[in-house]
Parts: structure tokens; sequence; C-alpha cells
């Protein structure tokens, strides 16, 4: 939605974020960037800052929320990791691409020409802004229900692998207090195409083997086989205690 975008264009993002605005200029401003304001003060008298700082915050509410209402009662401490997590300039940033923000981004000439649609910060404040501007447009209930079809399938995935939780700091903790020695992961096994691999990671301790977990990423492998191996150490030291 540049300067000289259509409003062909306009509805093409709408399309995408399943809202149609009934105030166009809040549209319009959540995606004017303050360096094409600075540029043009006459066609953008105003830029995205404001919606993005409310946008922030509903989008962490939304998030709380959701999570504070699943079976699970998570603790304070925890729901704090997994806002962290969740709301992230990364994920913010990979939402706003998957929506094609960056092509509706209205940018100074000095911006535009350095990449400035691609920067992940002003991805993520982008999309802070347009939540920001769904808020004031449509009220709660409709920005929660675009929030969770935007997230609900990253904070589900994040719950059940643990991603969130830093698996492999405790651990090493745990064994550094316990022994004075650091774990090693094992990339046992890796299967299926490129864009689908699986990794099996075994994590040991002195050679003893403590856990072993797949996972779509190593990374995501190594925390559940740092979760399994924490548990293990943790029953050893309640038997131990009996």
């Amino acid at each position: 939605m540049r300067d000289h975008r259509t409003k062909h264009a306009a509805e093409g993002l709408e399309a995408d974020l399943g809202y149609v605005f009934k105030d166009k200029k809040l549209l319009k401003e959540s995606l004017t960037h303050k360096s094409f304001h600075h540029e043009n003060r006459e066609k953008a008298p105003s830029y995205n800052e404001r919606l993005e700082f409310l946008g922030d915050s509903v989008i962490g509410l939304i998030i709380v929320e959701y999570l504070f209402l699943l079976q699970q009662g998570y603790s304070e401490s925890v729901l704090a990791k997994m806002k962290s997590y969740l709301a992230s300039e990364t994920v913010f940033a990979d939402i706003a691409r998957s929506l094609s923000l960056n092509s509706y981004l209205l940018l100074g000439k000095g911006e535009e020409s350095t990449g400035g649609g691609e920067k992940n910060s002003i991805l993520a404040n982008a999309l802070e802004a347009v939540i920001g501007a769904v808020y004031i447009d449509a009220g709660y209930e409709k920005t929660r229900e675009m929030v969770l079809r935007f997230f609900k399938d990253r904070i589900d995935r994040a719950v059940e692998s643990g991603e969130f939780y830093d698996y492999k700091t405790e651990l090493q903790e745990k064994t550094q207090l316990l022994c004075g020695l650091l774990p090693e992961y094992r990339v046992v096994k890796e299967q299926g195409e490129e864009h689908k691999r699986i990794f099996t990671v075994e994590v040991y301790l002195d050679n003893r083997k403590l856990g072993i977990a797949s996972g779509k990423r190593k990374k995501e492998a190594e925390a559940l086989a740092a979760k399994k191996a924490i548990e293990k150490l943790n029953d050893a030291e309640a038997e131990s205690g009996r």
C-alpha cells in the first residue's frame, strides 16, 4: 500500500487479515512508517508508532489469556516465559511476512532503499500496529479472533514441545551442581525429506544416556531430550531421598 497502491491492494491485505476496516485511515496509519511520514507530511499526517504500542499490549493480553485458560494451570513465571517466547520480534516478523505486510508498508525513500521492508523490527512493529488498528476499529472480540488465528498453532506447538522453556540451561545447571559435568547432545538419527526432516537426539552425562527425543528441528529435539533427562534426574533424587 505504498503511495501509488490501489484500493484493490488494500482489499488484498484485508482479505489476508480476514477483516474489512470501517475506518480505512486506521489501516493506512498502521502501515505508515515514520520515515514516510517525515518525507510526506501532507499525504501522511500520522504514522504507526502509537498503534504499534497499543497492538503490542493487546497481543500480549490475548496470548496470556489463552495460556491462562489452558488446563495445565501454568504458574506466573512459566506464563511470563511463554509470553516472552511467543511475543517476540522474530515471531511477529514471521507472521508479518506470511501476510506480505512488506508489500503494503509505506516507507521513506532512504528506508526503502536499504531494504527496510525486510527488517524484522519494521515488520514486527507493523504487525503490532495493524492489530492495534483492528482493536480500535472493531473491539476486543474481533481482535482476539484474528490474533488467535495467527498465533494459536504456534502457541500449541510451543506448549507441546516445551520450546518456550529453557530445559537445556536447567539441565546444565543441574548436572554442574550434581557432579560438575556438562551434558552432551548427540544426533542419532535424521529422517524424512529436507523440508520435513525429523531429528532424534540423545543426551548423555559422562557417557550415561539420560534422555532421548525427536523433533522437527534439532533444537526442539535437544530441548525435549533435556526435559526427559531432568525428569530422570528428579526421579532418581526422589528415590534416593526416600
